[in-house]
């Protein structure tokens, strides 16, 4: 596909499995050729479920020629990696890429910068410390750190809880006497 698009100029969009991000063999040695080569524009991660006929994750990769030698864009190196899985719409059958979240995507990738937890641009250098792995969380970090539990603050709940639980008690025993249950 790559070979049929215009010299200097043209570009091409696939969309794969994120299987192809990581693999070896010689798969992960046409990935490497075409990063050192300079083609690979873009690496957009985008959520499961969204085509009937595969319900898993894809990613769409974008090769522009014009970042070959001679081309327009020669002198850029990076690839930009956005993980845009986790916007989307459920959908009963499917999910749903809406407006927004293609615009997201599109500004994202036309202002070429980092967005923490959300895109990367990455140099050949860090591609080349990877092994030329393009699996996504290489490059974009979207763990989110768990909020700190004040275990003195849980205990004092737990004990006024159990206090009212001792009050509720306490009421149920009387009114199950005045009802003779007891």
């Amino acid at each position: 596909m790559i070979e049929v698009a215009l010299p200097k100029q043209g570009r091409v969009v696939v969309i794969a499995p994120h299987g192809v991000l990581f693999r070896g063999s010689s798969e992960g040695r046409i990935g490497k050729k075409l990063i050192e080569e300079n083609l690979l524009d873009a690496v957009i991660g985008l959520p499961p479920n969204l085509f009937p006929s595969t319900s898993i994750p894809v990613a769409v990769l974008i090769f522009d020629r014009s970042r070959e030698e001679g081309g327009e864009r020669e002198a850029c190196q990076e690839v930009m990696f956005i993980d845009a899985s986790s916007d989307f719409q459920s959908g009963k059958n499917q999910n749903l890429l809406l407006d927004s979240h293609l615009e997201k995507i599109v500004k994202t990738y036309l202002n070429w910068q980092d967005v923490d937890k959300y895109a990367h641009v990455a140099t050949f250098e860090e591609i080349e410390e990877n092994d030329f792995n393009l699996n996504i969380p290489r490059y974009v970090d979207t763990f989110e750190e768990e909020e700190e539990i004040d275990l003195k603050e849980v205990q004092a709940e737990i004990e006024s809880l159990e206090d009212q639980l001792g009050e509720v008690r306490g009421k149920m025993r009387d009114y199950l006497k005045e009802l003779g249950v007891l």
